[in-house]
C-alpha cells in the first residue's frame, strides 16, 4: 500500500512538472488550446496541459537590430553605402505571434528596404547634413508598417555613410575652395576696414593744426629706438607745400623781370 502511494505521488509530481510553465517578468505567454488562440498569460507559473495546449513566449524588452550595410543610389545618382541601428519593442504579444511568422527577421528586412528607398529620394548633401531628419522619416515608415504586427519602433539611427573614394576627394576639394573663398573675402573686408580707419585718421590729422607735425615727430622717435644704421628724415607735407608756394612766387617775379 505504501509503495502504491509513493508511485502515485511520483506520477503527480511528474505531471505537475510537465504541465507547469514559467513566464519571466519581461515575457508574455501566448496560449493555444487545440491550435486556437485563447489568451495572453502574464508572468508567473502557468499550467499548460500537454498535447491539448501549447505556449509561445514573447520577449517584451527593447531590441536593437543592426541593419547591415546597404548600397543605394541617391537622388543625384551617387552610389553610397549606409547602415543603421533600429530600436523597437513588442507591445502586443498575440499580434507578434499571430500576424507575422518571425517578427525579428521581418523588421530587419523591412528596415533595409525602407532605408534604401528613403536614401534614393534625397540628394547626397541632404543625406550628409540632414541625417536626423532622414532617420525620423525611416522610423515613421517602419513604425507604420509594423503597427499591425504589434511592434512599436522607438528610434532609427543612421550609423555610417560610406562614399566612393573619388567622391571623397571631390568633396575635400570643394571644402578647400570654400575655405579659400572665405579667406579672400575676410582679407578684403579687413583691407576695406583698414582703409576706412586710415581715411578717418587722415581727416582728423588734417583738421587739427600741428597734428601732422606731432605725428611725424612720434614716428621719428619710434625709429630712433631701433638699433640700425638707417637714418630717416621725415618732412611734413606743409613744408613741401611751402616750397611749392615759394617756387610759384619766384616764377612769377622771374617772369615779370624778363618782361621788363
Amino acid at each position: 500500500m505504501l509503495g502504491t502511494l509513493i508511485w502515485v505521488a511520483i506520477v503527480i509530481i511528474v505531471l505537475l512538472l510537465i504541465t507547469i510553465r514559467q513566464i519571466t517578468q519581461y515575457q508574455r505567454g501566448v496560449k493555444f488550446t487545440l491550435g486556437r488562440y485563447v489568451g495572453t498569460l502574464n508572468p508567473g507559473w502557468r499550467m499548460i496541459i500537454p498535447i491539448f495546449q501549447s505556449l509561445k513566449k514573447v520577449d517584451m524588452r527593447v531590441k536593437a537590430v543592426d541593419v547591415p550595410y546597404q548600397e543605394s543610389m541617391t537622388k543625384d545618382n551617387i552610389p553610397v553605402k549606409i547602415n543603421a541601428v533600429i530600436y523597437y519593442k513588442v507591445v502586443s504579444a498575440e499580434k507578434a505571434v499571430l500576424e507575422v511568422e518571425n517578427f525579428f527577421y521581418a523588421v530587419s528586412q523591412l528596415a533595409q528596404t525602407t532605408m534604401r528607398n528613403v536614401v534614393g529620394e534625397v540628394d547626397l548633401d541632404q543625406l550628409l547634413s540632414q541625417r536626423q531628419t532622414i532617420s525620423e522619416k525611416i522610423k515613421s515608415l517602419v513604425d507604420a508598417a509594423t503597427d499591425p504586427w504589434g511592434i512599436k519602433v522607438n528610434s532609427v539611427d543612421l550609423k555610417d555613410v560610406i562614399l566612393p573614394e573619388d567622391m571623397k576627394r571631390t568633396i575635400a576639394k570643394q571644402a578647400e575652395a570654400e575655405r579659400e573663398r572665405r579667406a579672400v573675402v575676410i582679407k578684403a573686408e579687413g583691407e576695406v576696414e583698414a582703409a576706412n580707419n586710415m581715411a578717418k585718421a587722415a581727416g582728423v590729422l588734417a583738421g587739427s593744426k600741428g597734428a601732422l607735425h606731432l605725428r611725424t615727430l612720434q614716428s621719428v622717435n619710434d625709429l630712433s629706438s631701433d638699433q640700425s644704421n638707417t637714418v630717416v628724415f621725415a618732412l611734413p607735407l606743409e613744408i613741401l607745400r611751402a616750397f611749392e608756394g615759394i617756387t610759384k612766387v619766384a616764377d612769377k617775379f622771374g617772369g615779370n623781370s624778363g618782361k621788363q
